[in-house]
């Protein structure tokens, strides 16, 4: 049996994988600790994991995890959503407390090699996955393997440098999270219209105002100037965008307009973007895989 665990920034998800059937089974949610300490998450995990197993023999937990992990797999680095997780060995203190083996790797890395087992990048070679929610994540699969980079941190679409003088929470300025996802929309609201709400709900004051037009305009700008970046670096097959926010109403049509401007014309035809076939289930299917693939010495 094995178990996958999406750690995001609002929610901590977890479910056993039947590599078999490729059926995600024992779904269980927790809301991430408002503090976002590592002691505090670990705890949470922790229960969730005895919930998913009910007391039956694992082979191991794939946990995805939102930033840049060193290239052994071992410590996260950096994490926007987790700002006290600064070279935090999760991989050790994680087998610590769930007296489990433990396979760690960016959420969105495991999101990519979900959606290419049976989701919308099935039977292609070559593709990236955005992972839109508290922030951007993004998995780029090239040539049918995952793009690590020579340090573990590649594909890291967030951290693109799109302008402004927004600070991020990887303590550099104007990346591309700073406008878009959940965290960036609701702050820059609520700084600049009094409004508090989710950015899914923000979403409908598009229409409604202008202050609310002029915010979403830029956060789709800079996603477009970020997805356009990519096309032209990875030239991939397609676009997957999974996330709580790749649920936004007619977002493809949204996006595309933006994407074109930027694009080069040679794209324009080709141009892909799609929305993730398995959701949630994503990033659960891919973190139980690392666990199969490291227990059988790939990488």
């Amino acid at each position: 049996m094995l178990i996958g665990i999406d750690l995001g920034g609002h929610t901590i998800t977890a479910a056993i994988f039947d590599a078999e059937s490729g059926v995600v089974t024992g779904r269980q949610e927790a809301p991430t600790p408002r503090t976002r300490e590592p002691e505090a998450v670990l705890g949470a995990l922790a229960q969730l994991v005895e919930r998913v197993t009910a007391g039956r023999a694992t082979t191991g937990v794939g946990i995805g995890v939102p930033g840049m992990i060193d290239a052994a797999r071992e410590r996260v680095l950096v994490s926007p959503n987790f700002p006290l997780w600064k070279n935090f060995p999760l991989k050790r203190k994680a087998e610590e407390i769930l007296g489990l083996s433990v396979a760690v790797e960016n959420d969105a890395n495991c999101y990519a090699l979900g959606e290419g087992v049976s989701g919308a990048a099935k039977g292609m070679t070559d593709y990236v996955v955005f992972t839109l929610g508290t922030g951007i994540g993004g998995g780029v699969v090239c040539g049918g393997n995952l793009l690590r980079g020579f340090h573990g941190m590649a594909g890291e679409p967030g951290h693109a440098a799109v302008g402004g003088e927004l600070p991020c929470g990887c303590g550099a300025k104007g990346h591309a999270e700073t406008l878009f996802g959940a965290d960036a929309i609701e702050k820059i609201f609520l700084k600049e219209t009094g409004i508090k709400d989710t950015a899914k709900n923000l979403y409908a004051l598009r229409s409604e105002c202008l202050a609310g037009r002029r915010i979403w305009d830029e956060a789709f700008d800079a996603l477009g100037r970020t997805i356009a970046t990519v096309i032209h670096l990875f030239d991939p097959q397609a676009v997957i965008l999974g996330g709580g926010l790749s649920n936004i109403p007619d977002l493809v049509d949204e996006l595309n307009l933006f994407v074109l401007r930027y694009l080069a014309s040679p794209w324009h035809d080709l141009l892909d973007i799609r929305i993730s076939a398995l959701g949630p289930d994503a990033p659960l299917i891919g973190a139980a895989m690392i666990v199969s693939k490291r227990a059988n010495g790939k990488p």
